[in-house]
């Protein structure tokens, strides 16, 4: 056990915070500490710094603190430095006892904080600029940065990706991940929990209960104990019921007063407590259909340019019914721009889109939320839904947290967070087939964001959306559009999914899922080819087979294309990896001394390597443009015929991903 508390009660201002706590990290965990807002969080967080002290307690055993060796703690605090006259370099050189620029340990330790400097956004030329030219958020990052170099046994952290991009927090999480000491983290970041912890505290009514696993893992944990210990609660419940029906059935016979009296001993030894907690955040389990089903094609664009005054964007792009796409990229590449255009509030710089037959357009963003009214809550939305009863509003209310005395209060009165979720569930409620939404969880707490999560993973409709939380984007979106370098890329995974195979693209390996916009809708048409297998599971109908012939030359030309599309992709990766594992390749980059063989220089008649690859390269492309090509005719086939059934083709996916 590195540390350890037992029996733990801190007090400030005379209000009691956390009562007979019991905490413990284990080696090197990494833990999250989780809670309401006044829970206790920051002040275990001090309280681990030593920043504080437990209450005196005289029926305690022992200290209350343990720890196995002298450690050092480092926590991350919000706030700026002692002498902002002096440089970011020397802040950072003050914690390294090496005073000479040519010793080992100072070059191993400027070395480092060079890599975590870059990382977190900052030139190598900022080392110089004192700190006072930073903000505070930059100054937060350098604060972060010092704390990280000076590797404590136990590292405490207040909110760390509060003034990180998505980039700098990737890069944090990765490098927690491999830091062979204990970190205890607070974030509301719940991806960044995800990703970084194997160990969750939740902090509830001054006491703290551990559950093993990230924040995902947690959650549910969480519902399955409070679940059974409802179940054990009803069952003990039920028990009593019985035994009082027994007593008052046995008590007045003289041959039972006996038998009546221990049962009446055996309810009284029962323990009688509360009924447990609820889970007070409700959950979306069935599902919300729009009014209107609108057609298969909800928009299609064509070589459509997106901006203001100069494009930022080109994209050919189809969204079919029911896809929930999340869009991806960083400020300015134009995922704001994309939903405006697509909802009709800004004109495009060129190109063709079209919106679907019957399609019904319900839009959100930063303004949305900005209702102003009087009225309270329930009386401005009966106002928009005259049809429900008073009961209905309230329980639709209910659903997305206003309930109880939360449904009376002035509309004029709410958070930011809590207009935007009003403003979500009048949405939800009018039930449009095509959300376009814009940052729609931006200012809420937790409980709102899940609540909001269950809502849209329970909405039948389809969803294209913008949003910095990186845990929405996971629940929500089942693939991502991703908008750099002025190119649209579409992933037709999840989120999860997306950062798994960039990373291994990193380390050399192709991101074989992700394919260009333009071809999306090439793909998506692809999934509706009947199966070979499907004459031999199922009889199909007369429309169907006749359907199904009149395709036939189509699509077999479009599969023998795909096969050889395959084979030519197959050689070319084969190719590649022989002559990579080759000695010629190792001679090449310089790692062997001897002479390159002539067959690889091009030497003695025989072509030289790199040339045999580039053809085999203009053959793949060359075979890619026929299937394409195939598959273009297959589609102007598919579409004459006017077909409506959708059977995915997955073998025929996986030949040419």
């Amino acid at each position: 056990m590195l540390y350890q508390i037992v029996d733990g009660t801190v007090s400030l201002g005379g209000h009691l915070i956390l009562s007979h706590l019991n905490f413990e990290i284990r080696g090197a965990e990494k833990i999250a500490i989780v809670g309401r807002n006044g829970a206790g969080k920051t002040t275990l967080l001090r309280l681990l710094a030593g920043e504080l002290e437990l209450d005196r307690d005289d029926h305690r055993k022992g200290p209350g603190i343990n720890v196995s060796r002298c450690l050092t703690i480092g926590m991350l605090r919000q706030q700026t430095f002692e002498n902002p006259n002096i440089t970011v370099e020397e802040e950072l050189l003050k914690d390294i006892s090496a005073k000479d620029a040519f010793e080992r340990e100072r070059f191993d330790y400027e070395r480092e904080y060079d890599a975590l400097f870059t990382a977190f956004g900052f030139t190598r030329e900022d080392k110089k600029k004192p700190l006072g030219q930073f903000s505070g958020g930059e100054q937060t990052r350098i604060a972060l940065i010092r704390l990280l170099l000076q590797r404590p046994d136990i590292l405490l952290l207040d909110e760390p990706t509060n003034h990180l991009d998505i980039r700098a927090t990737e890069w944090l999480e990765e490098y927690l991940c491999s830091y062979d000491k204990a970190v205890v983290a607070v974030s509301h970041d719940r991806f960044f929990l995800d990703r970084t912890v194997n160990v969750v505290w939740e902090l509830q009514d001054g006491k703290a209960v551990r559950y093993p696993g990230n924040y995902t893992w947690y959650r549910q944990e969480k519902r399955k104990r409070m679940e059974l210990a409802r179940k054990a609660w009803e069952r003990q419940q039920q028990e009593s019921e019985r035994l009082e029906k027994v007593i008052e059935r046995f008590k007045h016979k003289p041959t039972k007063a006996s038998f009546a009296r221990a049962k009446k001993k055996q309810l009284e030894r029962m323990e009688k407590g509360p009924p447990p907690e609820k889970d007070s955040l409700p959950l979306f389990t069935g599902q919300i259909d729009p009014l209107v089903l609108g057609s298969r094609i909800v928009f299609e664009a064509e070589r459509l340019k997106l901006g203001y005054e100069r494009p930022l964007l080109e994209l050919s792009f189809r969204i079919r019914r029911g896809q929930k796409i999340g869009l991806l990229g960083p400020n300015g590449a134009g995922k704001s721009t994309f939903l405006k255009t697509v909802a009709g509030l800004l004109p495009a710089l060129s190109g063709k889109w079209e919106l679907g037959r019957n399609v019904t357009i319900g839009y959100f963003d930063q303004h949305s939320s900005q209702i102003r009214s009087e009225k309270s809550v329930l009386e401005h939305f009966r106002d928009l839904f005259p049809v429900l009863t008073d009961k209905e509003a309230r329980s639709i209310l209910g659903a997305y947290l206003f309930r109880g005395k939360g449904a009376s209060r002035r509309v004029s009165d709410l958070s930011g967070g809590e207009r935007a979720r009003l403003a979500l569930a009048e949405l939800l409620q009018s039930k449009p087939n095509f959300l376009i939404l814009d940052e729609p969880t931006n200012h809420m707490d937790i409980p709102a964001k899940e609540t909001l999560e269950s809502a849209f993973r329970a909405y039948t409709g389809t969803i294209l959306f913008v949003s910095h939380d990186r845990y929405f984007i996971r629940q929500v979106a089942e693939s991502v559009l991703i908008f750099e370098d002025g190119k649209a890329l579409y992933y037709p995974f999840g989120y999860e999914h997306y950062l798994e195979r960039r990373k291994k693209e990193r380390k050399g390996q192709g991101l074989a899922a992700q394919i260009r916009a333009e071809d999306q809708a090439l793909i998506e048409s692809m999934r509706a080819v009947p199966r070979a297998e499907r004459h031999r599971l199922r009889e199909i109908s007369t429309e169907d087979a006749y359907e199904d012939w009149r395709l036939q030359p189509a699509r077999e030309k479009m599969e023998a294309a795909g096969e050889g599309y395959g084979e030519k992709r197959a050689l070319e990766t084969e190719m590649l990896g022989r002559w990579q594992e080759s000695r010629a390749f190792w001679e090449m980059a310089g790692m062997c001394k001897e002479e390159k063989p002539k067959g690889i220089q091009g030497q003695g008649g025989q072509p030289d390597f790199e040339e045999r690859y580039r053809n085999l390269q203009a053959e793949v492309q060359e075979a890619w443009e026929q299937w394409h090509e195939a598959c273009l005719e297959w589609l102007a086939a598919w579409e004459d015929e006017g077909c409506g059934s959708q059977v995915p083709c997955e073998r025929l996916e996986r030949k040419n991903s």
